[in-house]
């Protein structure tokens, strides 16, 4: 079987999310730069990947995607298995859980955490702009308040979805592994089942592989999806 393709550099937040969730069910698959230096990502080649121009953009035989939740939901249904069942669609209540998390994780966590993560580590490293406080503070008191709910709900399951790993806990890895690079890190020390949650997160083999992958240049992200 020809391995799927998946286009961008491992140390991009979406493509991380695609390629973990390849990790997880075990499949095959080639990772494909994309020069940015030369704008590669806005080649005629590139486009008829990704019309808009961006990554990750996604291979499989005949057929190409783009939007790294719909690869990672595309992945989990071609090669689920009974022990590699992410999205739970046999069960409805536990879909239903998945995709409300999932969704939680794209609308209020997403939203709060990246800024952080671009202000502490992105501007300054990348692109010579300093932090803009103002904004790091106002996502950080955005991200406590998501942080309640989530105490609030790990503190009931292991996992966001229930008591079982989900796509919803695994679309938090990219951008929550940055974070606990910048100075922010320790306000998951106040949130122990949040703490305790991405421990459980970080001990996957499927993550500590990734981790390694993105961890020698963790100032190299690309916002684009």
């Amino acid at each position: 079987m020809t391995p799927v393709k998946v286009f961008g550099p491992a140390q991009s937040t979406n493509v991380a999310r695609v390629l973990l969730c390849l990790e997880e069910v075990g499949a095959e698959y080639e990772v494909v730069n994309v020069d940015f230096t030369v704008m590669e990502h806005k080649s005629p080649e590139h486009l008829k990947r990704n019309p808009f121009g961006q990554i990750p953009a996604f291979q499989d035989g005949d057929l190409y995607l783009f939007e790294s939740r719909a690869i990672g939901k595309y992945i989990l249904r071609k090669y689920k298995t009974r022990e590699a069942d992410l999205l739970r669609e046999g069960n409805l209540r536990e879909a239903a859980m998945v995709d409300v998390w999932t969704e939680v994780e794209t609308h209020q966590y997403n939203s709060a955490i990246s800024p952080i993560v671009y202000e502490c580590i992105i501007n300054p490293a990348m692109r010579g702009i300093p932090t803009n406080q103002k904004v790091v503070d106002e996502s950080a008191e955005k991200l406590k308040k998501v942080l309640e709910v989530y105490e609030a709900r790990l503190s009931q399951s292991t996992y966001l979805a229930g008591d079982f790993v989900s796509f919803a806990d695994l679309n938090h890895f990219p951008y929550t592994f940055y974070f606990m690079g910048t100075p922010y890190a320790s306000l998951f020390d106040s949130y122990p089942h949040v703490k305790a949650w991405w421990e459980r997160l970080m001990a996957r083999p499927s993550v500590k592989k990734l981790a390694a992958v993105m961890a020698p240049q963790g100032a190299v992200i690309f916002k684009l999806q």
